[in-house]
């Protein structure tokens, strides 16, 4: 509202002070006034964006009653200017609001869509979840042995076991604030027992193969659970039970880490070596490394005794 400020300066200017009025000689008694200043007119109205138009009116209405800005040779070029900016004005105020609300439009389609592929995603993920278990619970009921957990052992009912070639886990929950004192332990070569005092034991069996009992140990673990680690006493071969007479795992289906064999000595990695490659041999149906030393010991005893007819020879 700059222009109405501006009129209202120059009123103020144009405005001659009023005059002192004289004594009156005649009455013997004197007055006098000081002038009043030109009080400023204020304008008031209510701006609405959906009614540009009638703002505009009212300031006009305003400017002709308050000013000579009507009368001026330049109002109606300035008053072309006026609309032509406030018209302007509007038009980029509406884009701006009509890009924003397409931005909002587009981000809330945008965000309707990834939930839409995240759910497709989980259901496909928890179909193709049910097929795997439901795959494997017919691969255990059919040969009587059940797929390893992620540690290569199984989980039990009280208890859960994992394995390497060399150590066996297991992991059993304890109630809230056990201590060492509470704690019933004993490993010996063959056997294990574990438990808490005045309760039935919650491991008591026949190892399923040998330990090393001064190598093994437990820990109490944020005292909600107890953890055992037992040595193999035979390192080369993966347990299909922690104890005899309990659910065996199916070994073919045992993920051993690769980088577990680096642990070894050069002897014993070579051995697992062999024996995981002979493993794969077997089940693809092709010989193994000392059916394949057998055929080149042949092949080599063939190529030295040409004269001799190996057609019916066999390797045993």
């Amino acid at each position: 509202m700059a222009i109405i400020s501006d009129i209202q300066e120059e009123q103020q200017q144009k405005s001659p002070p009023q005059a002192k009025s004289a004594s009156s000689s005649g009455s013997g008694s004197g007055s006098s006034s000081s002038g009043a200043r030109v009080a400023a007119t204020s304008f008031s109205t209510k701006f609405d964006r959906n009614n540009t138009s009638g703002f505009m009116e009212k300031v006009l209405e305003f400017l002709a009653q308050e000013s000579d800005f009507m009368r001026r040779p330049t109002a109606e070029r300035d008053l072309v200017a006026i609309f032509k900016a406030v018209r302007e004005r509007e038009r980029e105020r509406k884009k701006m609001e009509e890009e924003r609300k397409k931005k909002w439009a587009e981000e809330e389609e945008e965000e309707k869509m990834k939930k839409a592929e995240a759910e497709v995603k989980a259901k496909e993920e928890a179909k193709a979840e049910t097929k795997v278990v439901a795959e494997e619970k017919k691969v255990e009921e059919k040969s009587g042995k059940r797929v390893p957990n992620k540690g290569n052992g199984l989980d039990m009912e009280k208890y859960s076991w994992t394995q390497s070639l060399q150590e066996v886990n297991i992991i059993i929950p304890v109630p809230a604030g056990t201590k060492s004192r509470d704690i019933v332990y004993e490993a010996k070569k063959n056997r294990l027992k574990f438990g808490l005092k005045g309760q039935p034991l919650i491991i008591d069996g026949e190892l399923y193969q040998s330990i090393k009992p001064d190598d093994c140990l437990w820990s109490i673990e944020d005292q909600t659970a107890v953890s055992i680690l037992l040595t193999k006493h035979n390192q080369l071969e993966w347990w299909k039970a922690l104890l005899k007479g309990d659910p065996e795992i199916d070994t073919q289906k045992v993920e051993p880490e690769p980088s577990k064999l680096s642990d070894l000595d050069s002897e014993t990695r070579q051995t697992v070596e062999k024996m995981m490659f002979d493993q794969r041999q077997k089940q693809m149906g092709l010989p193994t490394s000392e059916e394949m030393q057998k055929q080149e010991i042949l092949k080599k005893f063939m190529s030295e005794h040409p004269e001799m007819d190996f057609s019916r020879a066999k390797i045993q």
